[in-house]
């Protein structure tokens, strides 16, 4: 049994750094299914032990947050945001600026797939119709997100995952990473204006054609406040509440409860298929970590290579997130890692997340980014994003790895 546990193990995570299995046109979310079904109907792990497995609370915190990020699409912010963003009268550079403060701070509350889902479309309408070239811009947005979330607890499903394995405190969350998060904010703007990739597309002394103000966005505001108080609950739970899965489950209740938006509407936007993925990630890496040996065997490499070295535990996380990807990777080694520290957990969820910057497939964020931009006829290749992803990330790991070491 020992053996189809690590053959399953490998068999998932190997669809996990390809994105599918080949031949097969299967995603990642159906590999993690697979892999949790097969360990069922062997008797690898049992129906208790699946379930004992499925950490229900962070599923519960991840799905309150795109409830919300739901409300605050349906009240058109998402919307009048982007459009208040390509309506500054700014040169390119600035607006370039603008663009990473504002989807850096949004997905710092909010999970970051969304804030990118939802700002790519109307901002490569408006940078082009200044006459921009919407690359350096499109780029931009998936790596601030990756940047920004990587400042709180709630900022991407990874976060949520560490922080409800260590019991993390918001604030003390909030005082370790902040810093380096809104120093790769500011790194990715240095790359991008400075960079020999981008620098001669941002250099525009004057904003370009206008776009018509006269075209307006809806926002409703009581929609709008109704998300900005259910926000303020979320943070408030995580600084002040131990037992936060029920309480932010109660938001969801609340959210639920409407005269304008049906449940359809609110439950429509749920990224139904990554809650999936966790589940059966979950089951699968609990059987891993169920089996004694097996658990053992990984505990003591991971401890042979130190990975309770920040040095070490970067190149760790670099590499993961690139290949498997940074939630399976933190699945795993909070699963299968040794007893981990509050400042090292700190230090996953700041490398695991800046990481994600590095290649395309470094984060769910960066694919969702590329495929709205070829919606809209802007195509960034392989090539394009590595251009400034990678010196993004070095440097900013850079900077993390010595703030990092500097709070000790």
């Amino acid at each position: 049994m020992d053996w189809l546990i690590i053959a399953v193990f490998g068999g998932v995570y190997f669809g996990m750094a390809l994105g599918r299995w080949p031949g097969l046109a299967i995603n990642r979310t159906g590999i993690a299914v697979i892999g949790a079904l097969i360990l069922l109907l062997a008797g690898a792990i049992d129906g208790d032990q699946a379930l004992a497995a499925v950490d229900f609370a962070t599923l519960s915190v991840l799905l309150t947050l795109m409830v919300l990020s739901s409300q605050y699409a349906a009240s058109g912010f998402f919307d009048w945001i982007g459009d208040r963003i390509i309506h500054l009268d700014l040169t390119p550079r600035g607006l370039l600026a603008g663009v990473i403060m504002v989807c850096g701070g949004l997905s710092a509350v909010m999970t970051n797939d969304v804030v990118v889902w939802a700002v790519t479309p109307i901002l490569i309408a408006g940078v082009v119709a200044r006459g921009l070239d919407p690359k350096p811009f499109v780029i931009a947005v998936a790596c601030a997100a990756n940047a920004g979330s990587a400042a709180t607890l709630i900022g991407n499903p990874q976060n949520l995952m560490i922080a409800e394995f260590g019991q993390l405190d918001f604030i003390a969350f909030l005082l370790a990473c902040g810093v380096p998060a809104l120093i790769g904010l500011v790194v990715v703007y240095l790359v991008l204006v400075y960079g020999p990739a981008t620098r001669d597309l941002l250099r525009f002394a004057n904003p370009g054609p206008r776009i018509d103000a006269d075209q307006t966005i809806t926002l409703d505001r009581a929609m709008l406040t109704k998300a900005v108080v259910a926000t303020i609950a979320v943070i408030l739970i995580f600084v002040f509440v131990e037992e936060r899965a029920l309480w932010c489950l109660l938001i969801v209740a609340m959210l639920l409860l409407s005269r304008k938006l049906g449940t359809d509407q609110v439950l429509g936007r749920v990224d139904w298929h990554l809650l999936a993925l966790f589940c059966g990630l979950f089951i699968v890496t609990g059987a891993m970590s169920g089996d004694d040996v097996i658990a053992a065997f990984f505990r003591d490499l991971l401890i042979g290579l130190r990975i309770d070295q920040p040095t070490v535990l970067l190149g760790v996380s670099l590499a993961g997130s690139n290949t498997i990807g940074n939630v399976p990777l933190v699945m795993m080694l909070l699963s299968l890692g040794p007893d981990w520290s509050q400042s090292m957990l700190h230090a996953l969820a700041v490398f695991s997340t800046l990481s994600g910057n590095f290649l395309i497939v470094g984060s769910v964020a960066n694919i969702i980014a590329v495929e709205q931009a070829a919606k809209a006829g802007t195509v960034i290749s392989f090539a394009d994003y590595a251009r400034i992803g990678v010196p993004v990330t070095l440097i900013s790991l850079g900077m993390a790895l010595g703030w990092i070491l500097l709070i000790a």
